[in-house]
């Protein structure tokens, strides 16, 4: 434990949809939801106008929908958030040497590297004041959540305090009467099962793990995690903040819209999301000894199956091979509604196993594999709901819903006001997707956000040849 508050955890408020509010005018102080828009989809983040009608991450769309139905459900737009995700990063950086990325929307920060003079409570106060008021102006109006504590346990903790647009600061010796009324589900690593299993001996709070010895710990978690959860009770985390986070595995799953059965299907699936996987490792310059498929069955269950190579690889075919070997052990004649291939225990080195099996996966091109079918469940609505496009005639804009042959828009980006809704055909030649850098620049003009008179708002009022958002 250190003696001073110099542990600093940032957490942007409902990233996504921010960003999204952000950068379409006509969203700002609207319910948005950010996720799989399909009758399986599932919801990444909600904004605070969301939440507030019991809208949740990990929660499925139709039960959003059934929440919120007016609300703005998007596909998400991953250039943007990591655009912005990569502005926030630099500006840790400029305040400390260490700096540790959780994801793309949240870090640790060594504020012990950044040479202070004043590492007080008040000191790192005013510090953490200044960052949000840096990450405010930068981000063109994004809010962070910050907390600053004598360990990450705290930090962390401290931070999820006060959203949004919290700041908590822990004063040294106080760590432990601020964790006790808490849930045990606060301590990282305490998910529904092991929460479940302290249930089970009447612990529930912080406090009453606290009164639970060591070996009583180890008893009912294990040896490992009984040991770990005796320390974080006692808000005793040591742990370092590390500046680079290494990738531990490269995965591609997908979910579609009808249970899979056929075999050759899923085989075809799995060549397709095998040979995403081994181009991500190949421009990450890594290969890895270990291939996973998951298979989330018609009822829900989710089954794994891992095999480990001799040698790491990023050969398409021989991850292609090994997905195929694993789904075998897969019963899926009830049907496949979620197929997955990752690759984990990752190397920045390949060296082919010489005399291991050189068997290598068929090309799709050399049996029927119902390439129509795999075109079917694989290909996405050609206009995603969110997605930036541009028009020749009418300029910059979002979809904001398709369907019928038809694709609707609305006409504004981040720096105007809430804009027209137009409505194409999906094949018009003058409607294509637009990169960002364009015209994404965050608004600075106080009007930006009014709504104009007589504009209809996004998923109310959806002309009837679109599907609404």
């Amino acid at each position: 434990m250190r003696a001073d508050p110099t542990i600093l955890h940032v957490d942007l408020d409902a990233f996504f949809a921010a960003v999204e509010q952000r950068d379409k005018p006509s969203l700002r102080g609207k319910p948005v939801v950010v996720g799989g828009v399909g009758g399986r989809g599932v919801v990444a983040t909600a904004s605070y106008e969301a939440r507030a009608f019991g809208v949740r991450s990990a929660m499925s769309t139709a039960e959003a929908r059934s929440r919120c139905p007016h609300a703005a459900f998007l596909t998400g737009r991953f250039d943007a958030y990591r655009e912005v995700s990569g502005t926030v990063m630099r500006l840790l950086r400029e305040l400390s040497p260490l700096v540790e990325p959780l994801s793309l929307d949240e870090a640790f920060v060594d504020l012990a590297a950044a040479g202070l003079d004043d590492v007080s409570v008040a000191g790192v106060t005013e510090v953490a004041r200044r960052l949000k008021r840096d990450l405010h102006e930068a981000t063109g109006g994004l809010h962070g959540s910050v907390g600053i504590g004598t360990s990450k346990l705290v930090a962390k903790i401290a931070s999820d305090l006060e959203k949004p647009d919290g700041l908590v600061v822990v004063p040294p010796g106080t760590e432990r009467d601020l964790l006790r009324p808490m849930r045990v589900t606060v301590i990282p690593g305490v998910g529904p099962a092991t929460a479940e299993r302290l249930r089970r001996v009447g612990v529930h709070t912080v406090a009453e793990l606290e009164r639970i010895s060591e070996d009583e710990l180890v008893r009912v978690v294990g040896q490992a995690h009984g040991k770990g959860l005796y320390r974080m009770a006692r808000a005793d985390d040591d742990r370092p903040v590390v500046a680079e986070r290494e990738a531990k595995s490269v995965s591609v799953e997908d979910t579609y819209d009808t249970d899979l059965v056929d075999r050759r299907l899923l085989e075809g699936l799995l060549d397709r999301q095998a040979a995403k996987v081994t181009e991500r490792l190949r421009k990450a310059r890594l290969s890895g000894r270990t291939v996973t498929v998951k298979v989330r069955l018609h009822d829900f269950s989710t089954h794994t199956r891992s095999l480990t190579l001799a040698a790491p690889t990023d050969n398409t075919r021989t991850v292609a091979r090994l997905a195929r070997t694993l789904i075998a052990e897969v019963d899926t004649s009830g049907g496949v509604r979620l197929l997955g291939v990752g690759v984990s225990g990752l190397a920045d080195w390949i060296q082919e196993d010489l005399f291991g099996d050189t068997e290598e996966a068929a090309d799709t091109a050399d049996e029927p594999l119902a390439e129509e079918a795999i075109a079917r469940v694989t290909r996405g609505r050609p206009w995603s709901p969110g997605m930036d496009v541009e028009h020749a005639t009418h300029g910059p804009g979002w979809v904001w819903g398709s369907g019928r042959g038809r694709v609707t828009v609305r006409f504004e980006t981040a720096e105007t006001r809430p804009g027209p809704v137009k409505t194409f055909s999906t094949d018009d030649p003058d409607l294509v997707p637009r990169p960002r850098g364009r015209y994404d620049v965050p608004p600075d003009t106080p009007e930006a956000g009014v709504p104009e008179a007589g504009v209809p708002e996004a998923g109310v009022a959806a002309p009837d040849d679109a599907t609404p958002l």
